[in-house]
Parts: structure tokens; sequence; C-alpha cells
């Protein structure tokens, strides 16, 4: 009698370890999905406004590189797809740099000011992803970035360290550069005079 009861004991506990491993992978609940990442191709602009108006480039300016890369998530990315149909302000930065973080609030401001009509894009350069992705969330960072692991992105442009700014006109003419960056007030006011029409 007691092997019966030892018997039945097992049975009835094998059946309910069976049973709630079946109600737990049940599927009645979704995964857990895990969270983006920022700078990644989501942050990509969608198509320019049709009645977007803006000035044409100088002449005489010499044409910006155009290189292509990662962003964080993978994703390939050209520039020159980029500023096929607007303006873009390449922000070079690091997640280390001190100066960096004290205008990248602004900057992320800025870039949501003007979101329609020029795209922005960080060039993160010799980063770990960790801590960029900390810093992308931190400082609010919602356009793309594309990875500059090795500095080669940065040397096409002749930065020697960030922050350094760039503003290309459509079509891909290298309209200004600031070396050690800018704030963006004065990046608002060269924005609307050198790119965008009045």
């Amino acid at each position: 009698m007691t092997r019966g009861y030892a018997r039945l004991a097992a049975v009835v506990l094998a059946l309910s370890v069976t049973l709630s491993s079946a109600a737990c992978s049940g599927g009645e609940e979704a995964p857990a999905r895990p969270e983006s990442v920022a700078g990644g191709a989501s942050a990509l602009p969608g198509p320019a406004p049709a009645n977007l108006a803006l000035r044409p480039a100088p002449s005489g300016l010499p044409g910006a590189p155009a290189v292509t890369g990662a962003l964080t998530d993978g994703s390939p990315v050209a520039l020159a797809d980029l500023w096929a149909d607007r303006p873009v302000v390449l922000t070079f930065f690091s997640s280390w740099c001190t100066l960096c973080a004290e205008r990248q609030g602004d900057l992320s401001e800025l870039a949501r000011t003007h979101r329609d009509k020029v795209v922005f894009v960080g060039v993160a350069t010799e980063d770990e992803p960790q801590e960029l992705q900390q810093y992308l969330r931190e400082h609010r960072v919602e356009y793309p970035v594309v990875l500059d692991e090795d500095g080669a992105i940065a040397r096409s442009y002749a930065v020697r360290e960030p922050p350094t700014v760039v503003v290309i006109a459509k079509g891909g003419t290298l309209l200004r550069g600031w070396p050690g960056g800018v704030d963006a007030a004065a990046l608002d006011g060269k924005l609307r005079e050198l790119v965008l029409a009045s």
C-alpha cells in the first residue's frame, strides 16, 4: 500500500510539473521584446516634404566625402542617399567627450526642430556600444548614428577630435564645418542663412 501511494504521488508530482511547464510556455503572453537600438535604422528620416524650398548651394565649394557606414543597429547607410533630397548636419562625437555631452541636449532639440527639413546624423568615433547607447538615451538623440570605430569617416572629413559639426547642402556640397563644435543657436542661424529658404 505504501508503494502504491508513493507511485501515485510520483505520478501526480510529474503531472503537475508538466502542466505548470505547459502553462508557462503556453504562448498566452508575448515574448519579451528587446529594447530598440538608439541611433539605428528606425531613426532614419522619411521622405522629404514635397514643398521643401532650399537655397541653392554657393558655387565653387567642394563636395562632401560620400562615405558609407553602419548604424548602431548594423544597418548600412550612405551619406549621399541622405543628402540627395535635403541638407545634412553631421555631428562627430564620442560618449566620453565632455564638451560633446554639454552640447548634445541642444543639438538633439535642434534636430527635432528641423526634423523634416534637415537630416542630422551622428558619427560616433572610437566608442563602446554600451556606453554609446547610454549616451544616446540620456541625451535624447533621436537621429541616426553611424559607427566610426576606426576613425576613417572622421579622417575623411579632416576631423581630429570630437566635437565637430559639418553642414552639407542638398546634393552634397560641403558648406561649413566647426572643429570644436558649435552652439545650437549659432548652428540654427547658419542653417537658416545657408540652407533653408526664408
